[in-house]
């Protein structure tokens, strides 16, 4: 059975890919450049699960699903930039001044990694954005020149993988993670 890629509209599957094991854990929940730093802050615990089910009832949803069968195997998120914390990040510039989305997060389960499903994923989010009128869409992943990235920081991607989905990097950025510099990757939808 193939993967299929759709949108982020069933909360368990979201909180599969993205919450904790534990409720009482303070993980990421994918809010860290969805929402302003303060807010990303001030919410802690099950208060980040109660706004990430809030943002899986509205259109758009906050990114897609990747599902091998009934089983959910990986989240991307993918959003308009506007109202991320890209739009406002003094490490990653602004090429121009257009409506563009973002995709900054691309997860896949221990078990199924390894198979192709962030390249999936890295389509779904395009489609995604093309389907919500986007005129591009825009990645921040680490330019790695081949060398292995930590697996908790791999959710950026890799500029091959941004590559390989038709992408172009437009610029540099500050951004260093992992100790890898981020680049801005951009394919236009139009």
């Amino acid at each position: 059975m193939g993967i299929e890629v759709r949108p982020a509209t069933v909360f368990d599957d979201v909180k599969t890919m993205v919450g904790p094991k534990s409720p009482d854990a303070n993980v990421c929940w994918c809010l860290s450049y969805r929402i302003p730093s303060k807010l990303n802050n001030e919410l802690q615990r099950q208060e980040r699960g109660k706004f990430v089910k809030k943002l899986v009832a509205e259109e758009p949803p906050p990114g897609v699903l990747a599902y091998d069968g009934d089983e959910v195997v990986g989240w991307a998120a993918v959003h308009p930039r506007a109202d991320t914390s890209f739009a406002k990040n003094r490490k990653i510039p602004h090429v121009d001044d257009s409506e563009v989305w973002s995709v900054w997060c691309l997860r896949v389960r221990p078990g199924h990694r390894g198979k192709g499903i962030s390249h999936e994923l890295l389509r779904g989010a395009i489609e995604f954005a093309k389907s919500h009128g986007a005129p591009a869409l825009e990645g921040y992943p680490v330019d790695n020149k081949g060398g292995k990235v930590d697996l908790t920081m791999a959710y950026v991607g890799t500029r091959r993988l941004f590559e390989k989905a038709g992408f172009k990097k437009v610029a540099e950025t500050t951004s260093v993670l992992n100790g890898f510099p981020r680049v801005l990757m951009r394919l236009d939808l139009r």
